[in-house]
């Protein structure tokens, strides 16, 4: 009996302690919900006590009146639980008086007085919708946490400064690809003239330069060639194009010469197709009506070809080019240099160079039109090589898997573009890569110029050194001849 009178005191004391709780809980729910009548809590004492709950966007109850005010779902209380899903956290502190509730975001800030409320409409422009109870006056404030979006960057005005850089920019350096057009649609102009023995390998050299049949006996299929008597001057031009760029090229050979047993004066007929084509580059540019673009037939290089003796220059080719070396860019070449071993080149090429210092034979590149000390560095590096060793070939062998041009023999094959094996490469640079501009221009403004001034000379000239009155004015020397041939005819008649 004593126990189940125990038993039946503590159920009682237990379900009055249960009943107290559930009192004090539904105090504080209808303070809550606004229905707790309308005498209000006594306050306990004058501090507040703060409640701090997460709110979960996603367990909601969707009969709430806070969802039909404002379109959003009541947060349910999860006590103090983590919501990993949440993009805002927010606290809401509560009072003893339904005034003091205040729903703030992110950290908390002091209270301001509660006369100063007022009855705001909730801000919903920071993507959050105010969520509140009804009765109760809240106040929302944005959120500044760190899970807070960034706005978003505005995009300049038209017409705004996009720096200060905009404005100090010229354009100056636009010169550079208007000259690359212009020159792009007319085109350039490179004439070769080509000097030595038969059976040199001029033709085939030429060939392997320009990796194409531009010489006169790859095109012009003839007969079995015979040694003509005299020296003739024999030009062929072909139109070249590569990756959009256009090249008149005029490949001039001299068959015959130094092939006779009296090669005396033989440099003469070179020298007077050179003189010819500047006459009438010149007779072109004194014309009243002239055009607008002369063409230009001067010899821009004359390619001379030594024999690979191994020995020294020949009096015949100290005289050609110490003739010709005023007249026109020289550039020796050493031909069928596989026919000499590695010293025997080394000391040909030697040799050959100091019979130009003692001569006085300036070949191209002259020291003396160096323009400044970066020209003088680099064609230092060219006079070093001069003259070129090559090795001309138009057939391709396979060498490592690759097709390459060069020379097979017994021993292995020569290859052209090998520096290891012969100075092609650096030849072909020489002419086309690097200094084929500085080449038409040293033609241009020097070895024409000299002839020009001479020839403007021979014909007399003014006191005040202008140009003769043949040359300046010649419409009166017209009207003259003109009237001098009708005195013929008169006469005639």
């Amino acid at each position: 009996m004593s126990h189940l009178t125990l038993h039946a005191a503590l159920k009682s004391v237990y379900y009055r302690e249960l009943g107290a709780s559930n009192n004090n809980n539904g105090s504080i729910s209808k303070t809550i919900m606004g229905g707790g009548g309308s005498k209000p809590p006594e306050p306990i004492s004058r501090g507040r006590t703060e409640l701090s709950i997460d709110i979960s966007s996603k367990q909601v109850d969707p009969t709430s009146p806070g969802s039909l005010r404002f379109g959003t779902k009541r947060p349910e209380v999860l006590g103090h639980s983590k919501t990993p899903e949440v993009g805002h956290k927010r606290e809401v502190t509560f009072a003893k008086t339904p005034q003091d509730v205040v729903i703030r975001g992110g950290a908390r800030t002091p209270e301001p007085p509660s006369h100063a409320r007022r009855s705001e409409p909730p801000n919903l422009g920071d993507g959050q919708a105010a969520r509140t109870t009804p009765g109760i006056r809240s106040e929302v404030k944005p959120s500044h946490s760190n899970m807070s979006t960034p706005p978003h960057p505005q995009p300049p005005a038209k017409g705004a400064s996009h720096g200060a850089g905009d404005f100090s920019y010229v354009g100056i350096d636009a010169i550079l690809e208007q000259m690359r057009r212009k020159a792009m649609k007319q085109g350039f102009e490179l004439n070769i003239m080509i000097v030595g023995q038969s059976g040199l390998g001029k033709s085939t050299l030429m060939n392997t330069l320009f990796k194409s049949k531009v010489s006169r006996k790859s095109v012009v299929s003839t007969p079995e060639e015979r040694i003509p008597k005299t020296i003739e001057i024999k030009s062929i031009s072909h139109d070249i194009e590569e990756k959009g760029v256009r090249m008149k090229l005029t490949v001039i050979d001299t068959p015959g010469f130094g092939d006779h047993i009296n090669n005396e004066n033989c440099w003469q007929p070179i020298m007077k197709f050179i003189n010819d084509q500047y006459e009438q580059y010149l007779q072109e540019e004194i014309n009243i009506n002239r055009k607008k673009r002369i063409p230009d037939s001067r010899v821009h290089c004359c390619m001379y070809f030594i024999p690979p003796t191994g020995h020294c220059l020949r009096p015949l080719d100290v005289e050609f080019m110490s003739r010709l070396s005023k007249v026109v860019n020289i550039v020796p070449v050493i031909a069928k240099a596989d026919t000499l071993t590695l010293e025997e080149r080394d000391f040909f090429k030697q040799t050959i160079r100091e019979g130009l210092r003692a001569n006085g034979i300036d070949v191209y590149p002259q020291e003396e039109f160096d323009e400044d000390s970066d020209d003088r560095m680099i064609n230092d590096k060219i006079r070093e090589m001069i003259p070129f060793a090559v090795v001309g070939s138009n057939q391709e062998y396979q060498v490592n898997g690759k097709r390459l041009l060069g020379r097979k023999t017994k021993w292995g094959t020569i290859e052209v573009e090998n520096i290891a094996h012969c100075e092609f490469a650096h030849l072909r640079d020489l002419l086309i890569r690097t200094h084929m501009q500085n080449i038409k221009d040293i033609t241009s403004s020097i070895h024409y110029e000299v002839y020009r001034v001479r020839r403007l000379n021979e014909t007399g000239a003014q006191p005040n050194g202008q140009p003769p009155n043949t040359l300046v004015n010649p419409q009166p020397q017209q009207a003259n001849g003109v009237a001098a041939q009708h005195q013929v005819l008169t006469h005639e008649m």
